[in-house]
């Protein structure tokens, strides 16, 4: 096996992990989307911020992994085409010896600097799938934002008929002290406020005495 056959092996052995690990990666998604639809039903807001934090960390790890295995996938397929032609070119050379114009009309000088190259960018490319590993925990690692934590919860509830008691604001979902500290007007006294304020426009209608 040649150097280019192993790494044509390890590119796709890489870009089959990476599938399995985003495949992992959205079950997860959907445990903790499940955790959150309990946590919402009963009430739990702080842990039901914690539960789709994790869902959209999970989300997003699946996306890096899956972009990530692609690219490795295209790679593969350019280095599977690469070994081919230099199979194909072996062959040819050793039937065809006195083709000469045959053998030019195949330019191998530039089929064997496709091949230089090629071996020169997969020497580097654990180091480029290092860097990429970093770059997903980096990302992974970071904190979600809160508009995306409170928008999965909202929509979470919605599907599954749940009322959130902190009702969204401007802001997002709002906290439960927060909520706590605005003053309820009783129906009562809102409905005595509607008629002092009809009885006043009454009298303004009145003809003066």
């Amino acid at each position: 096996m040649s150097g280019l056959e192993k790494s044509l092996f390890q590119l796709k052995f890489t870009a089959k992990s990476l599938q399995r690990q985003a495949r992992k990666a959205t079950k997860d998604e959907t445990a903790e989307k499940a955790k959150l639809k309990k946590a919402l039903a009963q009430g739990n807001t702080e842990g039901a911020r914690i539960y789709a934090s994790n869902a959209i960390r999970k989300k997003n790890e699946s996306l890096n992994l899956l972009r990530l295995g692609s690219r490795i996938d295209a790679v593969a397929s350019r280095v599977e085409t690469a070994v081919t032609m230099r199979q194909v070119s072996g062959s040819m050379a050793s039937v065809v010896k006195g083709m000469d114009k045959a053998m030019e009309s195949m330019n191998l000088e530039r089929i064997s600097m496709v091949m230089d190259k090629f071996e020169t960018q997969f020497e580097d490319m654990d180091v480029q799938t290092s860097y990429m590993e970093g770059t997903i925990g980096a990302t992974t690692a970071q904190s979600m934002p809160q508009d995306q934590v409170d928008l999965l919860m909202q929509q979470v509830a919605d599907e599954n008929g749940i009322e959130i008691n902190h009702k969204l604001g401007e802001g997002g979902l709002l906290e439960g002290k927060v909520a706590d500290l605005v003053p309820k007007i009783p129906d009562s006294k809102v409905k005595d406020k509607e008629d002092d304020a009809l009885a006043e426009r009454l009298r303004a209608l009145r003809p003066a005495t």
